[in-house]
């Protein structure tokens, strides 16, 4: 049994966001993503295929969704449900964001 801690602050400082996947079956996927400020470049959007359960456990950050050109923040603790195409975009996050994701069919 390999124990590990999902605050593990091993990772410091990065060009690119982290996302190590954590689990994943056929139809699930769990990452943790750590973000060093980073946002989604200029005019590129994401439309997932699947289902994405966010929890922000640190930090800060902003996503844009382009259906309704709304922004919602997100604290440490906030989590949201963002349903399959729902086109959206990550415009803020602070230096020291670390989310815990889950893709789901």
């Amino acid at each position: 049994m390999d124990i590990k801690n999902i605050y593990d602050n091993t990772i410091k400082g990065k060009e690119f966001e982290v996302i190590e996947e954590l689990f994943s079956t056929k139809s699930f996927r769990l990452e943790r993503i750590k973000s060093f400020g980073h946002i989604t470049p200029v005019n590129q959007w994401y439309n997932q295929e699947t289902d994405e359960w966010v929890l922000l456990l640190r930090g800060q950050a902003k996503l844009l969704f382009k259906n309704n050109n709304k922004t919602v923040s997100l604290n440490s603790g906030d989590y949201l449900l963002i349903h399959k195409g729902t086109v959206h975009r990550v415009d803020f996050t602070s230096k020291d964001a670390l989310w815990l994701c889950i893709h789901f069919k």
